[in-house]
């Protein structure tokens, strides 16, 4: 069964989600990353050319020829690849096919709105019996 994993409390959802991803990178561990707004994935894009500030992290968007090579992967089509090992959700909805992954990874802001939606989502997960584990980013910063 999919495991599910929020990150909340995310001063940055961008920053967090591109630490996350640059960690999984390191771990030579492959992440889609479902972001369905153009904006936002434009921002991850930049973010992860320039964080860390001595390195880079592989990525490329899903349309690119380098796609199943490459270990980073931001879409707006979760069925555009047939990686199933980690998804990391940038959307404010669930994402289409998330069950099909082994992990799927949430960050979640401190604005309300992002708040009211990672509700929304826990619960779907949770009526579906889905185990969440939580980690609270506020923590780690203090």
């Amino acid at each position: 069964m999919t495991q599910v994993f929020f990150y909340h409390n995310a001063a940055s959802r961008i920053v967090t989600a591109a630490a996350l991803l640059g960690k999984a990178c390191h771990q030579g561990r492959a992440v889609l990353v479902y972001a369905p707004d153009e904006a936002l994935a434009e921002a991850l894009d930049r973010q992860l050319w320039v964080a860390p500030p001595t390195g880079f992290i592989p990525h490329v968007f899903a349309e690119s020829p380098l796609a199943a090579e490459t270990p980073i992967v931001i879409t707006a089509d979760t069925a555009v690849t047939e990686q199933n090992e980690r998804l990391l959700n940038l959307s404010e909805e669930v994402p289409p096919a998330f069950s099909r992954f082994a992990s799927v990874i949430e960050v979640v802001g401190r604005q309300e709105d992002e708040r009211q939606s990672a509700r929304a989502r826990v619960k779907f997960y949770k009526d579906r019996g889905y185990a969440i584990q939580y980690f609270d980013l506020a923590e780690k910063s203090s």
